[in-house]
């Protein structure tokens, strides 16, 4: 079971409303980005985190891979630069951005080497 990434940011918003979840918007280098991919394998495909993140997230991946392969469609690279300029505009890679279901900025973080259930608290901790 992979991990529910949405990668729009309208249909992550019209969930969150439904749900009444915040959205963890993940900024991410896929095919490039080692701290980015270490925190895939030790937080986000973990079936702990997965399980979790069904019912308490909605889950938005914006993805900057740089091999040919992995290119994403010109809409989606265009989305993923507005999310960027909105909420990344350092260029910080991971970087976890918590919303709430207007899209208003309740707390960040990046990379930790945590197990999945301390990385979860530290995200709800920006919740309260």
């Amino acid at each position: 079971m992979s991990q529910d990434w949405e990668t729009s940011f309208e249909i992550a918003k019209s969930k969150s409303k439904k749900t009444q979840t915040p959205i963890i918007l993940v900024f991410q280098g896929s095919d490039w980005c080692a701290p980015c991919i270490k925190l895939d394998r030790e937080v986000w495909s973990t079936p702990v985190f997965q399980k979790y993140a069904a019912k308490n997230y909605v889950m938005l991946q914006a993805d900057f891979p740089r091999k040919k392969i992995n290119e994403l469609s010109k809409e989606q690279t265009t989305a993923n630069k507005i999310l960027a300029e909105e909420y990344n505009q350092k260029g910080i890679f991971p970087l976890v951005v918590l919303l709430n279901e207007d899209g208003k900025e309740l707390g960040q973080t990046g990379y930790k080497r945590l197990v999945p259930e301390a990385y979860i608290k530290e995200l709800d901790s920006y919740l309260n």
